[in-house]
């Protein structure tokens, strides 16, 4: 009698999520609203300008004029393959950058994090982990099971960023793409449904502003905490 091989876990009752529908992301320290070139453009200008270096792992920018990123923001929107929030800091009291939902696929449970492109000012501040922390909180309460982030294997930055926010490495996938006229490896990394709950405790204790002194300097490290929570490790990172 053949034996029955081995299938994945029962999934009862699976209905695929929505898609991304536009609803204004609030938080502590950030705002995050639907990008639009009238309302955002100008401003996001204003805070990426002669900061060029924000754009070297980006598949397009740098932008040269107000006009120029303008245009891009206003031909990107029109693209219903994902979906773009511009990133208010009530800190700064002005839009300080971008992020994006793409390669959402509703029928499989799965939803990237991309385009993420923080203005200087935005980086390293609480501000740009209660974004990202908004729009995974916003994936797994509508029902998505598997959150990506995926980057150019080289960009350090972002490979350090991905595992601090609990995501974990699976993998780089070789010569996946060219951008700019230049050979991309992409590094995986995701989270899933099953450890959003101990993600979410995470962030909440991070984020709460008892975890910063007088100065503003953190009391716990945000990758102490998501460490107890991420399947792997980057082996990059050490």
């Amino acid at each position: 009698m053949t034996e029955p091989r081995p299938v994945g876990f029962a999934v009862p009752d699976w209905q695929a999520p929505p898609r991304p529908t536009g609803a204004v992301l609030e938080g502590r320290y950030v705002r995050l609203e639907p990008l639009n070139a009238e309302a955002h453009a100008a401003l996001l200008y204003r805070s990426y300008q002669s900061d060029d270096w924000v754009w070297d792992y980006m598949p397009y920018g740098p932008f040269h004029s107000s006009a120029q990123y303008h245009r891009w923001v206003r031909e990107t929107v029109a693209n219903p393959d994902h979906f773009f929030y511009a990133i208010y800091s009530k800190a700064d009291r002005t839009f300080t950058g971008v992020a994006s939902y793409l390669r959402i696929a509703p029928e499989a449970g799965s939803i990237e994090v991309g385009n993420i492109n923080f203005a200087p000012m935005m980086q390293g501040t609480p501000a740009a982990t209660e974004a990202m922390f908004l729009m995974m909180q916003w994936a797994f309460e509508a029902g998505y099971r598997r959150y990506e982030w995926k980057c150019d294997a080289l960009n350090a930055p972002s490979r350090r960023a991905a595992q601090r926010l609990g995501f974990s490495y699976e993998g780089v996938f070789r010569q996946a793409l060219v951008y700019k006229g230049r050979n991309r490896d992409t590094a995986w990394f995701a989270a899933i449904d099953q450890e959003w709950p101990a993600l979410k405790a995470t962030f909440d204790v991070w984020l709460s502003p008892s975890n910063f002194d007088a100065a503003g300097q953190q009391k716990e490290r945000l990758s102490d905490l998501t460490r107890l929570v991420r399947a792997s490790g980057d082996p990059t990172l050490g």
